[in-house]
């Protein structure tokens, strides 16, 4: 392309010239995707410029991300496809280009932010590519969160070569398991490869003569005596499959048998749940600062894994039962909730706890009040050794997986994971530097509320240092062709005057794995399941929608036969409840075919203890006085009573309602699953998880929060189509429901993530998957960047 684009350019001086010189006259530093698009359509209408309508250079513009501009120059960065990028610089008067370094384009976006102007040139840089010369990397972008099984593949092909060096591993592998003193699998009657191929030979005759269904108990004495423990399975039969699975192994090892073999080997007994931000409860909490759908996925996380691993542990032969722990932060003044309680049970699990641990300060005293996630990076390194110290006071050994969430519990995963020789996994949720424009660039504008810099070298190098990272949705990785995504966003970048990063994070790195969660089947099911409908709730959900205005709630709909348009998050910018409340209000066509009910923060603003979700309340009550929305909108306080809010979905629909999402962006989208599986026809954000949950016109349908307008106009075209075919409603919920079934589930979860902590545990074990070079390079960072960027987030 950039020779066509350069003879191109030679033949058509004027239009290049006369189209780069309006860019430039927008007197603007940055011009975005959109801008640029926008004045190329225009300048494409006139007389000169419509030799550049489609031509290389509109292919060229097309796949525009941002432009940077200081006359006589224009840098612009492209991304053609998936992870693809590219950076040229235009020279606006000679009308030539050339290709640059993307640091050669981050040092230009510094120099046009910075009052330094040397500091670009002597800028820090980050560069982690060296470190991962010759580690084994997906080339296919459809292999993008696929990592376990291209690690699979390719570590088997390399480590069982012919060699013998593969098998002789496994063995070595099999022969340390152990829980506490109990030693499991092999004892040591098998000492080397060609004994451990006999035994399982000979094991396999034994078995075949007993009864499948005989267990462990009656057939131990012999098989032991061959040189094997227990842990191959409780029964006959599933020994069986595990010798067998070990022999294919042994004799010609392919990666989907490996899986499917260490996919039965005990290996997670324990794990540890990170959590430090918000109020972790399992009641009262949601609403609250900080507090939303991590603290339910997790719940509901929690809950799936105890009922897999016990059930695995069983169907291994071991009575061992679990043990999970959440921990969290402790905070003193807590409220009503039950934050300020070391350890609770967690509802539903036998053997899962919550235990929480508070910040101390330097003098040792615990802070007591709740801190902004934004503002809690001092306190995680003591946060982390205190951890420790509980950790191993309640367990009494180390964990076998530590799973960070969030920026904060993904940095104290990492420092933990460290100090014990632990397997690290890693979850977002959301990341937030895609939220906030230009957040890296101007990142010293956000600092005193929002700390950018010191959350974004919190997620470089927690996400390089992970054995794993699971994220719900592919997007979340590498966005799509038109968008890029949220990890993707780390793979280069620069906060001026701290550092800038020309390879941060890999997107092609085979330590990505989309393993989706679920909405909680037991509460968020159809609507049209009457047996298990909770009808008692409906006098109190009735009023909740169509009662009067109170201390909780504001407006009261004046005709409630009109279906329900429901919204339901936590009051805050990027969630942009207030954003459809405007679209409602400005949309004279959605008023008269739906009433508006939205479910978000407080309605007194007096009561919440964040910033920001005060000045979202207080948006919300200008909206009501604006618009006059007395009564066709009801804003009603959030809910905690999780039982209730499915009910409330399903009560929804039952009024042939709809759900919105509006959010400017969001990472995966817990309440689109559950509107969708209770039969709740959802419109969603484009930008983030629900443009791959819903399939447009299917399943659901996606709008642009950025043009509300249009975002109404669909709403309405539904609702008409809706009168026109009285099957039309029922056809997109039953899509929903379908979607989530197939493909949304925690039991489809809970056994991916634990068959994944495995294999990682494996090739961590028999491989360098441990890149102990990264590691220590980032903990050079750590200390050298990290740790007064931390002091500074006070």
């Amino acid at each position: 392309m950039t020779h066509n684009l350069y003879k191109f350019m030679m033949e058509n001086r004027k239009p290049f010239y006369l189209f780069f010189r309006r860019c430039i006259h927008l007197k603007r530093k940055f011009l975005l995707q959109s801008d640029l698009w926008r004045e190329f359509e225009a300048f494409g209408e006139t007389e000169t410029g419509a030799v550049l309508r489609d031509s290389v250079f509109e292919e060229l513009i097309r796949s525009a991300q941002v432009a940077a501009i200081q006359e006589p120059w224009m840098y612009v960065s492209f991304r053609s496809g998936i992870a693809k990028w590219r950076f040229l610089r235009f020279h606006v008067k000679d009308v030539v280009f050339d290709e640059v370094s993307v640091a050669r384009f981050l040092s230009f976006q510094e120099s046009l932010v910075s009052d330094d102007g040397n500091a670009a040139e002597w800028a820090l840089e980050v560069d982690l590519l060296p470190f991962n010369r010759g580690f084994p990397r997906l080339k296919e972008t459809r292999s993008i969160g696929r990592g376990v099984e291209f690690l699979n593949r390719h570590l088997c092909s390399v480590l069982f070569a012919g060699n013998g060096e593969g098998n002789a591993r496994l063995l070595r592998f099999l022969q340390v398991h152990k829980y506490k003193d109990q030693q499991l699998m092999l004892n040591d009657r098998v000492g080397h490869v060609e004994q451990l191929q006999q035994a399982a030979r000979e094991a396999v005759e034994f078995l075949e003569s007993r009864r499948p269904e005989e267990e462990w108990t009656a057939i131990a004495h012999d098989l032991q005596a061959l040189g094997f423990e227990s842990g191959w399975g409780r029964t006959v039969k599933q020994i069986l499959v595990s010798l067998n699975l070990l022999i294919d192994i042994l004799e010609a090892p392919e990666p989907n048998i490996l899986e499917e073999f260490l996919g039965r080997v005990p290996m997670i007994f324990s794990l540890v749940i990170l959590s430090p931000h918000g109020y972790f409860g399992q009641s009262d909490v949601l609403g609250l600062p900080d507090t939303g759908g991590q603290v339910v996925y997790i719940l509901d996380q929690v809950r799936a894994l105890e009922k897999e691993m016990r059930q695995q542990l069983y169907d291994q032969g071991l009575d061992i039962q679990p043990e999970i722990l959440i921990v969290t932060r402790l905070i003193p003044d807590c409220g009503p909730t039950s934050c300020d309680r070391r350890t609770e049970k967690v509802v539903g699990c036998r053997y899962a706890r919550i235990l929480r641990v508070p910040f101390r300060n330097e003098a040792g005293e615990v802070i007591p009040h709740w801190v902004s996630r934004f503002r809690i990076w001092p306190y995680l390194e003591q946060f982390t050794l205190d951890v420790e110290r509980e950790i191993m006071a309640e367990m009494g050994h180390r964990p076998d997986l530590i799973i960070g969430n969030y920026s904060d519990g993904n940095l104290v995963a990492t420092l933990l994971s460290q100090r014990l020789g632990v397997t690290q996994g890693n979850i977002a949720h959301a990341l937030e530097k895609t939220k906030y424009l230009f957040s890296d660039l101007y990142w010293q504008d956000n600092e005193e509320q929002y700390h950018f810099s010191t959350q974004f070298t919190a997620d470089l190098i927690a996400m390089n240092t992970a054995d794993f990272i699971i994220t719900s949705t592919y997007h979340e990785i590498a966005g799509n062709r038109d968008s890029i995504g949220q990890y993707e966003s780390y793979s280069a970048f620069t906060l001026p005057g701290l550092y800038r990063v020309v390879n941060g994070i890999d997107v092609f790195d085979p330590k990505f794995n989309i393993v989706s969660p679920g909405a909680n089947a037991q509460v968020f099911f159809p609507y049209h399941d009457r047996e298990r409908r909770l009808r008692e709730l409906h006098a109190e959900i009735r009023a909740i929608i169509f009662g009067r205005t109170n201390s909780r709630a504001r407006g009261a709909m004046g005709d409630d036969s009109k279906p329900v348009i429901f919204a339901m998050s936590r009051l805050d910018h990027i969630k942009n409840i207030t954003g459809l409340v405007r679209w409602y209000a400005r949309s004279e066509r959605l008023q008269q075919t739906a009433n508006l009910f939205v479910v978000a923060g407080f309605v007194d603003g007096n009561r919440s203890k964040d910033d920001e979700e005060r000045g979202q309340i207080a948006e919300m009550h200008h909206l009501f006085d604006e618009y006059g929305l007395e009564d066709r909108v009801r804003w009603f306080e959030m809910q905690s009573d999780k039982n209730l809010v499915g009910e409330l979905y399903r009560f929804v629909a039952d009024t042939r309602g709809i759900f919105v999402q509006p959010a400017l962006f969001e990472a995966f989208g817990l309440t689109v699953v559950e509107a969708m599986v209770s039969g709740l026809p959802t419109f969603a954000t484009c930008f983030g998880g629900p443009r791959e949950i819903i399939e447009h016109g299917v399943s659901g349908f996606h709008i642009d929060p950025n043009r509300g307008d249009e975002a109404a106009a669909q709403m309405a075209d539904f609702f008409d189509r809706c009168r026109e075919e009285p099957d039309y409603w029922e056809t997109i919920s039953n899509g929903g429901i379908q979607r989530v079934e197939a493909r949304y589930t925690w039991q489809r979860y809970a056994r991916r993530l634990t068959t994944l902590a495995r294999i990682y545990g494996f090739w961590k074990y028999v491989s360098n998957l441990e890149r102990q070079e990264t590691r220590r390079y980032l903990e050079m960072f750590y200390s050298l960047m990290f740790r007064q960027l931390a002091e500074r987030s006070h």
